[in-house]
């Protein structure tokens, strides 16, 4: 959940020039939903990390309104998992999509940076 302020306008994100909720702050919000969705169901060590987003953001939402986004994991192929994703203000969906994250040992993710 996330009031939409100054912060995570187009205007203050550079994603346009508008001070309405940005596309990349909803996208944010999606994406912690999905991570926070399976979080509990992880072994020690691991966690997730997001590789692809494919979303609508289809009304735009006001400084002072309250945005939360929730994910349903749809689709469990290993290590691969798919979510759809919603935003919505009030009963009102504002976006919508899918969501892929994978599932990592945080220590060897985390050794690719250095190789």
């Amino acid at each position: 959940m996330q009031v939409v302020d100054f912060a995570n306008t187009a205007r203050s994100l550079g994603s346009g020039d508008m001070e309405v909720l940005a596309t990349p702050a909803m996208v944010s919000l999606m994406e912690n939903a999905a991570m926070k969705a399976v979080a509990g169901e992880l072994a020690e060590g691991e966690t997730t990390v997001g590789s692809m987003i494919n979303t609508t953001h289809i009304k735009p939402s006001a400084i002072g309104e309250i945005v939360k986004a929730t994910a349903t994991l749809t689709a469990v192929e290993g290590k691969k998992l798919t979510f759809h994703v919603v935003a919505k203000v009030g009963e009102e969906v504002i976006g919508e999509g899918e969501h892929i994250r994978y599932i990592v040992n945080k220590e060897k993710f985390l050794a690719k940076m250095n190789s």
